[in-house]
């Protein structure tokens, strides 16, 4: 008995109120309107960025299905859908890419004007959501909204992917590998024969490490005051990791003294002012690249002496490691599958939608990378 039109009643994680565990629910998930689609979520991972949200770091209104980095299989669409059918494995997108406003028809610009994450809405394009629970309506989260057994998304926000994907792995690819690998080889544009280092070494963090080895970088180092973390991080490409507590000075002037004037390319992967102030100091004065990937925290700023960059610094940023997510992330998704890189050393757990609350407490507490559940 199909289901294509009809309301679905399935679990869910919603978070109600802010720093408060998820509740396991039923939900009613709506049939996809005109433009949309309805997804069967297969696996989707836990993200540091879904945990802002829980902390109120970063803004999403309540109650809400968070989740945005998963895997699924296509269960019905809206009038109107070309680009995937009932059946498609797809990725969700929570950077959209729409082919039509400024941004996506500009060469490199990837943060598509109709995205829902500088502005949070919670909420569908048209401005509805198409989750039920109680009788009360759940909002969405950056169009994706993955900690449920079935979703719906906007066509701008998902994505067709190879029919042979290992959906429990490249699930990672609708944020965390990508944000990190693009971060190295498409923001930064790391040179081979290279110098760089890494604040935060997380999932994140660890493939920036694989994008800085992959472009040929010959020195890599890694930077967490959670010494756990550092094998991993060689496992992966880091040659050295450091742990800034066992030093007296500030960690900058410990990596220009250790890398002859500065570093190449440096990226804060951790979403704090103070590391995001000594990853652009670390760097080389006439030459050094900073980027920022980690989510800087909700209505702070950052001061900082303008001739830093005068002298010749970068300091950039980029959503999703400058990816197109439409264009893009098909190609990672066959670069997997052809074993180009490996995601298996960023999970870490792998567990059931049940087990949600548990899997935030292994990432608050360092003990996992990478967190996967399936549905």
């Amino acid at each position: 008995m199909t289901t294509a039109g009809k309301v679905i009643k399935c679990k869910a994680a919603i978070l109600w109120e802010l720093n408060k565990p998820f509740s396991i629910e039923e939900v009613e998930v709506a049939p996809p309107k005109a433009n949309e689609v309805r997804i069967k979520i297969v696996a989707t991972g836990i993200c540091r960025s879904d945990d802002h949200v829980i902390s109120g770091t970063l803004y999403c209104p309540l109650p809400v299905i968070l989740g945005h980095e998963a895997a699924g299989i296509v269960e019905s669409i809206g009038e109107g859908v070309t680009s995937v059918k009932p059946g498609d494995k797809v990725i969700p997108l929570f950077t959209p890419q729409c082919n039509q406003c400024k941004v996506c028809k500009h060469p490199t610009g990837n943060l598509c004007s109709k995205n829902d994450l500088t502005k949070c809405s919670g909420t569908l394009k048209d401005n509805t959501t198409r989750f039920t629970c109680r009788g009360k309506p759940i909002h969405h989260f950056l169009g994706t909204s993955t900690f449920t057994e079935y979703t719906v998304v906007d066509e701008i926000s998902v994505v067709k992917i190879d029919s042979s994907s290992p959906l429990e792995k490249v699930c990672l690819v609708g944020c965390g590998f990508s944000t990190g690998y693009g971060s190295a080889v498409k923001v930064a544009k790391v040179t081979p024969g290279s110098t760089c280092v890494v604040f935060g070494l997380g999932g994140v963090g660890l493939s920036v490490i694989i994008g800085c080895k992959s472009a040929g970088a010959s020195r890599i180092i890694g930077v967490d005051i959670n010494k756990d973390k550092f094998v991993k991080a060689k496992e992966v490409g880091a040659t050295e990791c450091i742990n800034p507590l066992d030093y007296k000075k500030p960690i900058e002037d410990v990596l220009v003294e250790m890398t002859e004037d500065g570093i190449d390319f440096s990226f804060e992967v951790i979403g704090h002012l103070e590391t995001m102030a000594s990853a652009l100091l670390s760097c080389n004065k006439a030459f050094g690249v900073c980027v920022i990937v980690g989510v800087p925290p909700n209505s702070q700023n950052l001061s900082f002496n303008p001739m830093l960059l005068l002298t010749g610094r970068t300091w950039k940023g980029a959503v999703f490691g400058g990816f197109k997510s439409k264009d893009d992330v098909p190609k990672i998704v066959s670069d997997v599958i052809a074993k180009k890189f490996k995601l298996d050393p960023l999970i870490t757990n792998v567990s059931n939608l049940d087990k949600i609350n548990e899997g935030f407490d292994m990432l608050r507490s360092g003990k996992s990378i990478r967190t996967v559940l399936t549905m």
